[in-house]
């Protein structure tokens, strides 16, 4: 894996910067203001992803903000602009959907995934504006899509890893309902500065509880720990450079506003003192496709990055497992792209690697003699 691509296999749509919720390890910078996306950036994106749809499966990941903060009208002219071979995807807190909105989500077959925390307990960072917990409320949107049976996908952040965790969060969504878990050890990054280091037993631990539970009963389709398995499984093989795709995934990011950022959506709406504002174009001036092909020579934070993952090719024996992980990381951690390891990668790489081979070694079969 060398480079970035210039054909994306997704692109992130902020149709507003606006959130109902002000969740304490939130990243992003302006989810109080309400900019939302003015239909031309939508139409603008969708000429872009027109040609890539119709070579293979593409999606377009509606991610805010809060997504349906901006409204099921202004939602409805965006989503119109695309065609009808592009997948739909939004990323939401399930707090303002009701049957209305799970009208839509059928009608127009949008995959919904919902971030909750686990059980009541474990969601005191997810907040209302006024302080007050939001649970409640997003049990009644997540009931509202049982309801109209939309299958659903749960974003879960671990804050503090700990014994008998895993287990219980495991638990909580089998009787949720989510067909997909995906799980996040909390990240330092955007304007959430909050402390992300935890005891590397801790961290194991947990991804190896986690898989214990997940093998007991394996209904929902565990993101991190299939993901591991398939690795391991391909290293056993000997095709571990075929698990990462040839060229880094652009993952362009569209902003309320048209601008483009790259690689890792946290950066967008931040700036810094040598690279400015990590935007490579804006699709209302410059198509998208060109906005790729040239962002490597014109936007000089990438190069720096390349730089990073290249010293993690170098130095870094999990290298073949995670690619070199994520632009963000490393900036809000370390202030810069060509740095190697951060909390991050230990979280939820190497300590996730470690957890699910700790597993494996635990519950081995003897060998008969």
């Amino acid at each position: 894996m060398r480079g970035i691509a210039t054909t994306p296999s997704y692109v992130v749509m902020q149709p507003t910067t606006l959130c109902n919720l002000n969740c304490s390890y939130c990243y992003l910078p302006f989810r109080g203001s309400d900019r939302r996306m003015p239909v031309s950036v939508a139409r603008a994106v969708a000429g872009a992803v027109r040609p890539w749809a119709r070579s293979g499966r593409f999606s377009v990941v509606w991610h805010g903000g809060e997504p349906l903060a901006s409204g099921r009208e202004h939602l409805l002219a965006l989503l119109a602009e695309f065609d009808d071979d592009v997948e739909h995807h939004v990323q939401t807190n399930a707090t303002l959907i009701d049957d209305a909105w799970c009208e839509m989500f059928r009608g127009r077959q949008i995959r919904v995934s919902v971030s909750v925390d686990g059980p009541a307990a474990r969601n005191a960072d997810r907040i209302g504006r006024g302080g007050r917990p939001a649970y409640d409320r997003i049990v009644r949107g997540i009931e509202a899509l049982r309801r109209h049976d939309i299958p659903f996908s749960a974003l879960c952040v671990v804050s503090r890893p700990a014994p008998g965790l895993a287990a219980e969060l495991y638990a909580y969504f089998l009787d949720l309902g989510c067909d997909v878990l995906g799980i996040n050890v909390e990240e330092q990054e955007g304007v959430n500065t909050r402390d992300n280091r935890h005891p590397a037993a801790d961290v194991s631990g947990f991804w190896s509880e986690m898989v214990a539970a997940w093998r007991r009963d394996p209904r929902i389709h565990l993101r991190e720990i299939e993901w591991t398995l398939r690795y391991a499984e391909a290293v056993l093989d000997g095709t571990a450079d075929r698990v990462l795709p040839r060229e880094l995934d652009p993952i362009p990011t569209v902003a309320y506003d048209g601008s483009v950022v790259l690689l890792s959506p946290e950066l967008a709406g931040f700036s810094d003192k040598r690279y400015g504002d990590f935007v490579s174009g804006n699709v209302l001036h410059t198509p998208l496709a060109d906005i790729l092909d040239g962002a490597v020579t014109r936007t000089p934070w990438i190069g720096e990055f390349l730089d990073g993952v290249e010293a993690c090719r170098a130095r870094c024996p999990y290298f073949g497992f995670c690619g070199g992980g994520h632009a963000a990381n490393r900036y809000f951690e370390r202030g810069r792209f060509d740095v190697t390891e951060t909390e991050h990668c230990r979280n939820s790489k190497i300590r996730l690697l470690e957890g699910v081979l700790d597993h494996v070694r635990d519950h081995q079969q003897p060998t008969a003699v």
